[in-house]
């Protein structure tokens, strides 16, 4: 199964700019009710990613008020993106490997077009078995 195929059912991604604060981040998260942001830049390219372990990590180091620290200061911009046409089994392996719950598909002119989580893996490897076997 490609990723292109998992994106059919998925939602557009949610976004935040970099120029954001941590409450802006946060209210995102929780208002819809998922687990990470894609940081894009001014033309909307995928430039880092904020999840809620980070912010919860955050929160511990700074233990006050965190609400206008900005964003792409605590993001993880070494992103490990995926496209369309990438297998599920691979992107599976690298986000093991890498230890990432969230991966950013992008198309060829690298815009952001979906999210992975680790959770559309698991639904996608429960629903087609057959990824299994090779």
């Amino acid at each position: 199964m490609q990723i292109k195929d998992m994106l059919k059912s998925k939602r557009a991604p949610i976004t935040i700019h970099e120029d954001q604060t941590m409450e802006n981040a946060m209210k995102l998260l929780i208002d819809n009710k998922i687990g990470a942001l894609i940081m894009v830049d001014d033309d909307d390219n995928p430039i880092g990613i904020i999840t809620e372990r980070d912010i919860f990590h955050l929160a511990f180091r700074f233990r006050g008020d965190m609400m206008d620290i900005m964003v792409k200061d605590h993001m993880v911009s070494n992103l490990v993106v995926s496209t369309p046409e990438d297998d599920i089994e691979h992107i599976a392996e690298v986000m093991i490997q890498k230890r990432i719950r969230h991966v950013p598909v992008v198309d060829d002119s690298k815009k952001l077009i979906g999210i992975l989580s680790i959770r559309d893996v698991v639904k996608a490897k429960l629903v087609h078995p057959v990824l299994d076997k090779k």
